[in-house]
């Protein structure tokens, strides 16, 4: 549905897949590489390992509207289709919303992790 209709934050979460794949998988060797040299090249090596880790957690809370649409348009659907009674319905939306209760839970998980990475590695320069 959401495809179908064109929704902004599905497209925008759909282009910046790319990069943010990049970006999550040579985050963290660039941290860990950077670590282990000392010297400026090291410092750069850390600053972009959290900058790409940061296009992740970007890359989540854009996610965070694409879901909870999601499971607004499927309790919409099952009570506009009849597909469930009144009962099922209050029990449906209770799974819907804890289905996208995770999605807040990974997004405040990566941010505290951006956090703390910025805490010991945002003003580090050895030189």
């Amino acid at each position: 549905m959401q495809d179908k209709e064109g929704y902004a934050a599905l497209r925008l979460r759909t282009g910046m897949v790319p990069v943010v794949n990049f970006g999550s998988t040579i985050s963290w060797p660039l941290i860990i590489i950077g670590l282990f040299i000392n010297s400026h090249t090291g410092y750069i090596m850390i600053q972009a390992g959290i900058i790409c880790f940061s296009l992740a957690v970007l890359f989540q809370l854009v996610t965070l509207p694409v879901e909870f649409n999601a499971s607004h348009r499927a309790l919409v659907a099952l009570k506009a289709y009849n597909i469930v009674d009144p009962e099922e319905l209050k029990m449906a939306r209770k799974v819907l919303v804890a289905a996208a209760l995770t999605y807040v839970a990974g997004a405040a998980s990566s941010i505290l992790q951006l956090l703390r990475l910025l805490l010991l590695f945002g003003g580090r320069d050895d030189n």
